[in-house]
């Protein structure tokens, strides 16, 4: 793993991809590469202007690539329906599950959902279950999801998974980035119950310089609090393109295991991708279980195919 780059990523020739919030930051960074060693890119977009302006881009950079935009609002159910149900290839080599919002203001989802919790974890959970046949369907299939070392602030509260009694923006972020790896977690373990070659990781970028983190501050007109984000960033965060290497690296590395986290080798800040520590209560079993059960009350998506 040490000095790992995207040039050692293997040759993805007639693999499919689906990566989340495609059009910018670490998802563009992502698509770009996955595309750039053959693999066929569907970038899952919410804004087709933003999506195509992504694609466009990627086939500006990889020239001859095989990317294409599908719409996907993991803020809505019906839309997650929507994309499975017109997903327009048989296997599903990977899908990354990037797409996130950072520390909004309270905001609820179409379905009610708060937003962080809504977009970051159920929205990505209905995904992973209805794209599942596919994925089980193809040999050596990776479901990467992807979290931060944010979770260590908080362990999800299954009394109110909504944040309907108290909301804090970045308790909620911290809570959703949580639910990723109990969701990584819990999906590795029914994975292998079930004897199926599907690898389910996590990883994260460490402190990347996106629009991730600007847009709370802009929904909530705070022009200085945007200033300090963007300056801070210039300052101390990693580019992109490196942020997006932990992914990348759990996303195509033979020796991935099931459940792994990965993230930056420096204080989990930045560097070269290498094993991750993760909060205890992000690898306990009875968690793990009855946020999944949760997430499928809520979603309305049972994985029949791994029941336990």
């Amino acid at each position: 793993m040490a000095g790992w780059s995207a040039q050692d990523i293997p040759d993805l020739s007639g693999r499919v991809a689906v990566v989340t919030g495609a059009n910018s930051g670490l998802g563009h960074v992502t698509a770009r590469e996955l595309a750039r060693k053959g693999a066929r890119v569907v970038l899952a977009c919410r804004s087709e202007a933003r999506g195509t302006a992504a694609r466009d881009r990627l086939v500006r950079e990889v020239p001859g690539a095989r990317a294409e935009l599908k719409l996907l609002d993991l803020g809505d159910l019906g839309s997650v329906r929507e994309f499975s149900a017109t997903f327009p290839y048989d296997r599903l080599d990977l899908l990354v599950n990037n797409a996130g919002v950072m520390a909004l203001p309270y905001g609820t989802t179409a379905d009610g959902f708060e937003t962080q919790f809504g977009v970051n974890h159920l929205g990505h959970f209905a995904l992973t279950g209805l794209l599942l046949p596919a994925l089980l369907g193809t040999p050596g299939a990776r479901v990467v999801t992807v979290s931060s070392p944010l979770h260590a602030l908080s362990n999800v509260d299954l009394t109110d998974l909504n944040s309907e009694h108290r909301y804090r923006r970045w308790l909620a972020y911290a809570r959703s980035k949580t639910a990723n790896l109990l969701f990584t977690h819990e999906l590795a373990r029914r994975l292998a119950v079930r004897g199926a070659d599907v690898i389910a990781a996590a990883a994260h970028p460490g402190y990347a310089d996106t629009n991730l983190q600007t847009a709370g501050p802009r929904m909530r007109g705070r022009r200085g609090s945007e200033r300090l984000v963007l300056l801070g960033n210039r300052l101390f965060a990693q580019s992109a393109d490196a942020g997006a290497l932990p992914t990348l690296y759990a996303a195509t590395a033979p020796a991935v295991r099931p459940d792994s986290f990965t993230g930056p080798s420096f204080a989990m800040w930045r560097g070269t991708p290498a094993p991750s520590w993760r909060a205890p209560w992000t690898l306990n079993d009875t968690m793990s279980d009855l946020l999944w059960g949760a997430s499928e009350r809520l979603t309305g998506v049972a994985y029949d195919a791994l029941k336990v």
